[in-house]
């Protein structure tokens, strides 16, 4: 049995303005703006939530399928999918597209300016939860607004449990389109940021929130993470990390920890933890995707941040 992740790919372009943007910005004419950044660092990396999601999930052993649509420039990214273990059967190539794409420009005060570019992403409607079998549980992930509308209530039809994850696309729905979402899902992940947004525009209480779905799990960075369930509010603690390079990706990672542990029916005390190791080692390395662990390190390392084994 597989875990099905709708959400999206995309290339992160990553560029280092070695200066302060502040330097070159003058408030006083930011009504007519026109400034040019030199950027000697530049690199590309494969990432969207789909695909950092399945890698993860894939390295920990579960069977992961990720869905997605993508433009005529994905090639290199479906290889780097391939060679990882990670089927694309149900990644969809928009004809006249690009694949998503996210430019981020960062200057030594960690300010970033990004220009993101939806590309093939808005065509995630035209994919179907309905055509993939054998699945056992699914999530979703950010994506084209439609898409993401369209693929929780094939989940719910089809009564296959899955997590909703909303993160960046957060701002597209309104009160009533979370509480539709929540309504039809079986367990939902945010920050705490998103939590708080969630609160805010649902106009619902923590206690009404949870009651809503059977898990609730909001992560706090370095704060750890808590699981509220209908019984009990389980407080999961961070893991050892041994260096901070890049927290990008960090909750796609502990995405997969989550799927990886409803998967293999384990409580929710050993699938937070599951979780957390998962951010640790992702946050030890520059991009989504440039992490790698073999199953010997990972119940060494788990063992050594939670006293116990895996």
């Amino acid at each position: 049995m597989s875990a099905l992740i709708c959400g999206s790919f995309a290339y992160d372009t990553i560029m280092v303005f070695h200066d302060r943007f502040k330097n070159h910005i003058l408030p006083e004419q930011v009504h007519i703006l026109s400034v040019s950044f030199l950027v000697p660092e530049l690199r590309r990396e494969f990432g969207g939530c789909a695909g950092n999601i399945a890698y993860n999930l894939n390295m920990l052993g579960g069977k992961a399928l990720p869905m997605g649509t993508v433009g005529k420039d994905f090639t290199p990214y479906r290889e780097w999918m391939l060679s990882c273990g990670v089927g694309v059967k149900h990644v969809r190539e928009i004809a006249d597209t690009y694949t998503a794409q996210a430019f981020i420009t960062t200057d030594l005060d960690d300010n970033q300016i990004t220009a993101f570019h939806p590309g093939a992403m808005n065509h995630a409607h035209e994919n179907s939860v309905t055509d993939v079998k054998d699945v056992r549980v699914g999530i979703i992930a950010p994506d084209g607004r439609e898409g993401m509308i369209q693929h929780a209530a094939q989940f719910h039809e089809a009564g296959i449990p899955f997590v909703f994850d909303p993160g960046q696309g957060l701002p597209m729905f309104d009160g009533a389109d979370l509480m539709k979402f929540l309504e039809q899902a079986t367990w939902a992940a945010f920050n705490d940021y998103e939590f708080q947004l969630v609160r805010q525009r649902t106009g619902k209480s923590i206690d009404e929130l949870m009651h809503t779905v059977q898990a609730l799990i909001v992560t706090h960075g370095a704060k750890g993470s808590t699981i509220y369930t209908e019984n009990n509010t389980l407080s999961i603690p961070v893991a050892k990390v041994n260096r901070l390079a890049d927290p990008t990706g960090c909750g796609d990672a502990y995405r997969a920890g989550l799927l990886y542990g409803l998967m293999n029916d384990l409580d929710w005390e050993m699938t937070g933890r599951i979780a957390a190791l998962m951010g640790a080692i992702k946050i030890e390395q520059h991009g989504t995707q440039n992490h790698r662990f073999e199953k010997a390190e990972f119940e060494a390392r788990f063992k050594e941040s939670f006293g116990y084994a895996l």
